[in-house]
């Protein structure tokens, strides 16, 4: 059987990372519309207050930056060249990882389970990056 039509070809490095963005973010996004169905999260939000960040312009122009980043990874994770890619993905994984942690802490069961996959994931996504060559063509 010639193995390049297999259903189970080889998955370029490329589409492995933008999938492996594509659940993290969808976790992320997830995680963060359960979070309406908390009263207390609810509360906060009513109040014009998110833990010690007060609901305005800086506050959403911040959380947009902040989701725009890996959400653009998805996209970068396939076009950008071999060097940056790998670089690009090697910087932002962790950073986004150091994040997810520090939001973790003191959180329900429901985002530590999450939380506990997309670091899953961004680990992969490291582990891939650091492992990922491009063969010399002769």
């Amino acid at each position: 059987m010639n193995t390049s039509t297999s259903p189970l070809a080889p998955v370029d490095t490329r589409i492995r990372l933008a999938l492996l963005w594509t659940a993290t973010m969808l976790l992320v996004a997830f995680v963060d519309i359960f979070g309406f169905y908390r009263p207390d999260y609810r509360e906060q939000i009513e109040a014009g207050r998110v833990f010690v960040f007060d609901i305005g312009q800086p506050f959403m122009l911040g959380i947009l930056i902040y989701v725009m980043i890996p959400t653009m990874m998805i996209a970068l994770s396939v076009l950008l060249p071999h060097r940056s890619n790998r670089i690009t993905n090697l910087i932002v994984a962790p950073v986004l990882a150091l994040t997810i942690i520090g939001a973790a802490i003191g959180e329900w069961g429901y985002y530590l389970l999450a939380s506990g996959v997309e670091l899953a994931f961004l680990a992969l996504i490291v582990t891939l990056s650091a492992k990922w060559s491009v063969r010399k063509k002769s």
